[in-house]
């Protein structure tokens, strides 16, 4: 196969080779360049003791100043060093303190408890030994040996060093230290007077036991060094083939005591047999003895897997991975398998593997140390000239410093029975099968679990099943039953059961395999749990009902309070004359909802001979709202009638609705007297909106007057006006229905209607419909109701000059009489 996890790439094998080299040389040059500008920053730390981020931008300051690059910059520093010292001819185990100069004090310390005897060091030795079977990493390593070395030897800190190709060190491991520290110290570049390259180099330890002389001769890690007053660092494996340097750095000053010399050397020993088999898997192509060996496991290993080294920048960052063993199973883009395989890199074998999931799982696992395994994936391999999708699986686990990487390709039988598990786990229903000759049975196991069955007790013959269900649904499943086994006549019954959680709502289906004389051999069908869509069933129904008892309510409502709202306003069919004026009346219930609403008209003749004019609108829908028009509707008329003023007449409608039995009804009026004799109309209004006067071909809405709409204080004050209509006057009188419009405000709705009266004429040939018409184009959300009063042509004995105005303001609060 190929990559598993990635597409194959569109380009050619060589093509893909071809880039892969030349990244690959640029990132040697690339190594190369920051190789030298790590030592130049070693240097500058060496001589002036800063940070290595001070030690950068020095650097680069200095080849900003000198007009150099900052490779030529490092160049000249690095040629300007002065030569190291000679060093003593006394060996540096050896360090004498000058009579002239003694030695710096020590901290104090406890010494280290020495072991007892030969056996008792053994014994240390056996324990350090146990615990470095088990490390997989120089990390873990560094860790376990200071757990060992901390009571024995007085150790506070484990270093643990490599030799990199390029010549610098790399810490491979540490233990004591925080993430700051390791951080500086990670990239050591090859300077003189760095303790570990001196014990790589001579192949002994160096015992540095003088901190004050130590710092002079060698460039001491820590920052300060006097946190380390004595430190030792030994060459693993011993002699001058030591590829690790391995620190221990003590909080205590003074020489090593000679049982922690010897505890100290035995474990260098120990650690380099650990080392060894961490440094097998990262050895390069070239070492042919323990590179044949791991390929030769490999040749013997089933499936596809792979053995990655990591390839890292002077910083430490992953650009690469070398295969370094492949099994023969193993495949990659260009059709290379196993041992073809062998030294190439992952971004050649596998292009398109970078910066995806996978990608980032190797570098998961090179930081934590934890196998990374993938979902399964989707992934098109070429078999042949064909192209074969797959389901695969990919795992890596950390081996020394680098990675074991395996797939798996998932076999189809299992992808299917995981499809059938998901399919009866996401519709909750379970397979089951009998054979009614060898009397073998099979459930699934979601067929428990719909059941409500535990798995313990065994599936159930299939003529037993009814005993599960509720005793009034046994009988249908009974018979159901009996006619497939006896007649093969398959069959979809519903029926309930009874579990711990409450009464489930089942559906079996069965069908029978016959012989060929027709008699049923087998019976396979499922169940399902279908608890939820019947319990979603009853609560629609019962919504249902519940909505159809509501909307006859409704209905009942509605066709009660029309039959009192006709009984209470008889609309007259045609227009009246009243006092001396046409009176034309319009009432229009809303088209949306089904309540009937609390608009009203009065037109009477007084027994004075005047005319009363009211038109009202109570708050609401209903049966409330129409006696509540009713109310207030006979109360006005009769309280006029009987000789009270209009504002005091509002007065005592708004104590009536304010002690009313539903005290929080409002509502709004307009009050009208007209006196025929001298033309004179007197008005008041709570709360409505003004009247419209037509009058010459001018439209225009009447000052109101002031009134606060009733029920909404316990003290209102109302005012009145007057108007001297003229031969040809028109007025409207209407509610707020007329003009109010979803989103639109009420001067918008008055604009409205004063074009529509001008529209549509005034006087004797302007039209109540037309007007309605254009007011009423969509649906209206409330009751219209509209008095339109219309002063006929000239009368005798008016006068031309006369004004229309208001010729008298009255007021009335809640205790003024009538």
């Amino acid at each position: 196969m190929d990559d598993p996890g990635t597409g194959a790439d569109s380009a050619t094998p060589a093509q893909v080779m071809a880039r892969q080299r030349a990244e690959l040389e640029r990132l040697r040059d690339l190594a190369a360049t920051s190789a030298v500008l790590e030592r130049a920053k070693g240097a500058l730390m060496a001589l002036t003791g800063c940070a290595p981020d001070a030690a950068d931008r020095e650097l680069r300051r200095r080849a900003a100043d000198s007009g150099h690059t900052l490779l030529e910059q490092c160049r000249l520093t690095l040629g300007s060093l002065p030569r190291p010292q000679e060093p003593s001819p006394q060996k540096p185990s050896v360090q004498e303190p000058s009579p002239q100069e003694p030695p710096a004090p020590a901290p104090r310390t406890t010494p280290a408890a020495p072991p007892a005897d030969a056996s008792e060091m053994a014994e240390v030795l056996g324990g350090i030994g146990r615990d470095l079977v088990h490390v997989r990493t120089a990390h873990e390593l560094a860790g376990r040996l200071l757990d060992h070395l901390a009571p024995r030897a007085r150790a506070a800190a484990v270093l643990l060093y490599e030799r990199r190709a390029e010549g610098g060190l790399e810490l491979a491991g540490h233990a004591g230290i925080d993430a700051r520290f390791a951080a500086q110290w990670r990239q050591v570049p090859p300077l003189a007077g760095v303790p570990a390259f001196e014990v790589l180099a001579a192949g002994e330890p160096l015992w540095l036991e003088d901190l004050a002389a130590d710092r002079v001769r060698h460039v001491l890690v820590g920052d300060p060094p006097e946190q380390w007053p004595s430190r030792v660092w030994l060459p693993v494996p011993a002699g001058g083939a030591a590829r690790f340097a391995l620190g221990v750095l003590r909080r205590c000053g003074g020489p090593f005591e000679p049982h922690e010399r010897q505890l100290l050397l035995a474990a260098a020993r120990l650690c380099a047999g650990r080392l060894r088999v961490f440094d097998t898997a990262r050895q390069a192509p070239g070492d042919p003895g323990v590179t044949e060996i791991v390929q030769a496991v490999f040749d013997a290993l089933p499936g596809a897997a792979v053995l990655l080294t990591p390839l890292r920048t002077a910083a430490g960052e992953v650009t690469d991975y070398r295969i370094d063993a492949a099994t023969p199973q193993a495949v990659d883009v260009s059709g290379r398998t196993g041992r073809d395989m062998v030294g190439r890199l992952i971004l050649e074998s596998y292009p398109s593997v970078a910066g995806e999931p996978l990608w980032r799982g190797y570098l998961e696992t090179l930081e934590s140390g934890v196998p990374f395994e993938s979902e399964p994936f989707a992934y098109q391999e070429t078999v042949g000239d064909m192209a074969l999708t797959g389901t695969f699986s990919v795992r890596a686990a950390p081996l020394g410093g680098g990675l074991l990487v395996s797939w798996l390709r998932h076999d189809p039988l299992d992808r299917q029975e995981q499809r059938l598990a998901d399919v009866q786990r996401l519709g909750n229903l379970g397979w089951a099968n009998w054979n009614l000759r060898t009397q073998e049975i099979s459930w699934s196991a979601q067929a428990y679990a719909v059941l409500g069955r535990d798995p313990e007790q065994g599936p159930l013959e299939l003529e037993k099943l009814p005993r599960l269900a509720l005793p009034q649904d046994a009988d249908p499943l009974t018979a159901s039953i009996a006619g497939l086994v006896q007649r093969g006549r398959p069959f979809d019954v519903p029926f309930r059961v009874e579990t711990p959680e409450g009464v489930r709502h089942l559906r079996l289906v069965a069908e029978a395999v016959s012989e060929p004389d027709g008699t049923p051999a087998e019976v396979h069908g499922f169940v399902q749990d279908l608890t939820a869509q019947r319990s979603a069933e009853l609560a629609l129904v019962k919504s249902e009902r519940t909505m159809s008892v509501q909307r006859g309510v409704l209905q009942a409502e509605r066709a009660l309070a029309a039959r009192l709202q006709h009984a209470l306003l008889p609309l007259p069919s045609k227009p009246v004359q009243l006092a001396g004026l046409r009176v034309e009346v319009a009432y229009l219930p809303a088209q949306a909802g089904i309540h009937v609403g609390g608009d009203w008209f009065s037109a009477v003749e007084l027994p004075d001979y005047d005319a009363l004019f009211v038109v009202g609108d109570v708050a609401g829908h209903g049966i409330d709202a129409v006696a509540t028009m009713a109310q207030l509707r006979f109360t006005a008329k009769g309280m006029v009638s009987t000789g009270t003023s209009l504002t005091v007449a509002l007065a005592r409608l708004n104590h009536l609705l304010l002690h009313s039995r539903d005290s929080r009804m409002t509502a709004t009026m307009i009050m009208a007297r007209y006196d025929p004799g001298r033309r004179l109309l007197a008005w008041a209004q709570a709360g409505h909106p003004p009247p419209l006067l037509v009058r010459g071909g001018e439209v225009r809405y009447l000052d109101r007057p002031g009134g606060l709409l009733l029920g909404a204080s316990s003290d209102p004050y109302y005012e009145s006006a007057e108007l001297r209509l003229r031969p040809g006057d028109r007025l409207l009188l209407y509610t707020d229905g007329l003009i109010e419009r979803p989103g639109e405000g009420l001067d918008a709705g008055l604009d409205r209607l004063a074009r529509a009266v001008r529209a549509h004429g005034d006087g004797d040939c302007g039209s109540l419909e037309a007007v309605l018409a254009a007011m009423l184009v969509d649906e209206w959300r409330d009751d219209v109701c509209v008095v339109d009063i219309r002063v006929p042509g000239r009368v005798a004995g008016a006068v031309d000059g006369e004004e229309a105005g208001a010729v008298g303001v009255a007021g009335a609060g809640e205790n003024e009489g009538g």
